[in-house]
C-alpha cells in the first residue's frame, strides 16, 4: 500500500514548528542573557547603573563607560549608542561626561554622543533613531576634507519630562527646557524654553504654554478626560461598545441608553 503523502506533510510541518519554537526560545534566552543591568553589567564599567535600569541586547556602540551615569528605571532599547569621549580608552578626568536621569527611555537605534558634558533630565522619552551630539564638524579650510578638520564641541542639556520624536537631531550647544516636545525629524540648536513644542529643520517654536493664556496657539483637539474613580473595566468595555454602536447607527435612529454607572463626562 502506498504511503499517504499527508503523513510526510504532517511530519515536515511538525519539524518546522519545532525548529521555529526552538529558535525563538534561543533568541529570547540570548536577549535576556545579553541585557545589561546593575546586577549584570556585562563587559561595561559604567560610573553608575541605577536600580531597575536595563540596556537591551544587542547594545550599540558603547565606550567611555566609566564616564557615563545611568539613573534609575531607565529603558535603553536595542542598538543604542552611548559614548563619552571622541574615542575609546581616553582619560576624561574626574567628572562624568554623559548623565541620564531617572526614568529615561531611549528608543531603538538612537545615538547619544558626548565628547563634553551632556545631560538628559528625568523622565525624558526618545523615539527611535534620535541623534544627540555635543560635537559637529567644522569647515574652516575649504581645501581640507571636512572629515579631517578638527570638530567643534559644545555641551548639551535636555530638561526633565521632554519628549524627543523619531529621527530628531539635537545639535551641540542645544539647551532644552522642561517638558519640551521635539517633533519627529526636527533639527534642534540653541535654547528652547520650558513647555514648548518645536518642529522643522532648523527647529522653531510652533506652540508654547503660557500660565496666563494656556496653550498658544490653542490645541486643536480637546484634552483627554480622565477615567472617573470607581469605574470598573466592565463598565468601560460596555461604554466602548455603546460608542461604537452609536457611531454606526443611521442618522435619526433612536439612541439606546448609556451604560449604567458611566457619566457623559
Amino acid at each position: 500500500m502506498p504511503i499517504n503523502q499527508n503523513v510526510f506533510s504532517s511530519l515536515a510541518a511538525w519539524r518546522r514548528r519545532a525548529v521555529s519554537s526552538a529558535v525563538h526560545r534561543g533568541a529570547r534566552w540570548v536577549r535576556e542573557a545579553g541585557a545589561v543591568s546593575a546586577g549584570r553589567p556585562g563587559p561595561y564599567r559604567f560610573r553608575r547603573i541605577g536600580t531597575g535600569t536595563r540596556l537591551a541586547f544587542p547594545q550599540g556602540t558603547v565606550f567611555g563607560d566609566p564616564w557615563i551615569e545611568l539613573g534609575d528605571h531607565c529603558i535603553i532599547a536595542q542598538d543604542v549608542t552611548l559614548t563619552a569621549g571622541m574615542m575609546p580608552d581616553l582619560d576624561l578626568g574626574p567628572d562624568p561626561i554623559l548623565t541620564l536621569g531617572n526614568g529615561v527611555v531611549l528608543g531603538r537605534g538612537s545615538h547619544v554622543i558626548a565628547d563634553v558634558r551632556l545631560t538628559i533630565g528625568d523622565d525624558c522619552f526618545f523615539g527611535p533613531g534620535v541623534y544627540v551630539t555635543t560635537t559637529n564638524h567644522s569647515y574652516d579650510d575649504p581645501e581640507v576634507p571636512v572629515g579631517k578638520q578638527w570638530p567643534r564641541t559644545d555641551p548639551v542639556s535636555i530638561g526633565p519630562g521632554s519628549w524627543i520624536g523619531t529621527g530628531a537631531v539635537i545639535l551641540p550647544g542645544a539647551r532644552l527646557g522642561r517638558n519640551v516636545v521635539v517633533a519627529a525629524g526636527a533639527v534642534v540648536r540653541g535654547e528652547v524654553p520650558d513647555h514648548a513644542v518645536v518642529a522643522g529643520a532648523p527647529a522653531r517654536v510652533v506652540r508654547r504654554w503660557d500660565a496666563a493664556t494656556g496653550w498658544q496657539p490653542p490645541l486643536r483637539t480637546p484634552a483627554p478626560v480622565p477615567i472617573p474613580e470607581g469605574v470598573t473595566p466592565e463598565q468601560l468595555l460596555a461604554l466602548g461598545e455603546w460608542v461604537a454602536d452609536e457611531a454606526a447607527a443611521p442618522a435619526g435612529e433612536a439612541q439606546r441608553p448609556r451604560p449604567d454607572g458611566v457619566s457623559a463626562g
